[in-house]
């Protein structure tokens, strides 16, 4: 099994955390850890591609990665709360 990155493991706790049910159907299908390795994958992906932009126009490499960071958390990493 592959390991998961910073990113896999922060997505697991807050998920475990804030998206309770949907995590227990994940595992109940056997899917969690697939899933956190996609979360991570489309992060990166998307924060390498946001983060070159951002180099481009002027930004350091600590800016860019950091506003790409807070462009893209939300998406994959940093869910909202299911509804209770």
């Amino acid at each position: 099994m592959t390991p998961l990155t910073q990113y896999g493991r922060m997505a697991e706790k807050h998920w475990r955390e804030h998206r309770p049910k949907m995590v227990r159907e994940l595992e109940r299908k056997g899917l969690l850890h697939q899933m956190l390795l996609e979360a991570e994958e489309k992060t990166k992906d998307e924060m390498a591609t946001i983060r070159t932009q951002l180099m481009q126009q002027g930004s350091t490499a600590q800016q860019a990665h950091d506003q790409a960071w807070e462009m893209v958390r939300e998406k994959y990493i940093l869910l909202p709360p299911e509804e209770s």
